[in-house]
């Protein structure tokens, strides 16, 4: 929310047209903001209405991503001050970059992308879509992400190569501090150092 209000501010909104998107309508406000359901928000009267999908679940925000579109919600950017965009990046719609996150050059990311706190994702890179960064992961250069991945706090992705990128497959979820040396299968589950196949 303190990177909405930031962004707000700097579009001349008034801040009472920024609120909480939830299950219920409630009297109270969450850290200053009013709470509303989905069809509450669609209600009040306005121009346009542009949403920010807060949520780590990448299956969660392709759902309510593809319900803003139907009911004519633009999907809204926030990124902090500090982020550093280099040349060639391109981000899809609805993505949230965090205070010291940095793209280098030439990479490419799908939509509702998430980067926490302290993440980068260096050159050559592709990332699909709903795929969530926790805080401090690394990416490194030619690395290939498919849709719904997650990867945990301060996991490192080593560097791949133009002939041979290192690749992520759809659904994967790398543990908190992995270090993946290796492809991950779709659907996945890997931990450790080096990132090996978790298994229940």
């Amino acid at each position: 929310m303190p990177l909405a209000r930031q962004r707000v501010i700097e579009l001349g909104v008034p801040l009472n047209r920024l609120v909480f998107v939830g299950m219920k309508d409630v009297d109270d406000t969450l850290n200053g903001h009013r709470v509303m359901t989905h069809e509450s928000f669609l209600k009040i009267p306005a121009a346009s209405r542009h949403m920010t999908i807060a949520l780590a679940s990448g299956a969660a925000r392709e759902r309510l991503y593809k319900q803003c579109i139907q009911d004519d919600v633009t999907p809204w950017d926030i990124q902090a001050s500090n982020v550093v965009r280099m040349d060639g990046v391109e981000i899809g719609a609805g993505s949230i970059l965090s205070p010291f996150v940095t793209i280098t050059s030439n990479v490419k990311i799908g939509v509702q992308f998430h980067a926490n706190l302290y993440s980068y994702v260096a050159h050559d890179c592709v990332l699909g879509d709903y795929v969530t960064f926790a805080p401090a992961v690394r990416c490194n250069g030619n690395v290939e992400i498919e849709d719904h991945v997650y990867i945990g706090t301060n996991a490192i992705l080593r560097q791949g190569s133009d002939s041979k990128p290192l690749r992520i497959g759809k659904g994967a979820v790398i543990g908190m501090g992995a270090v993946v040396t290796k492809d991950v299968p779709a659907g996945a589950t890997v931990v450790g150092n080096p990132a090996r196949l978790f298994v229940k």
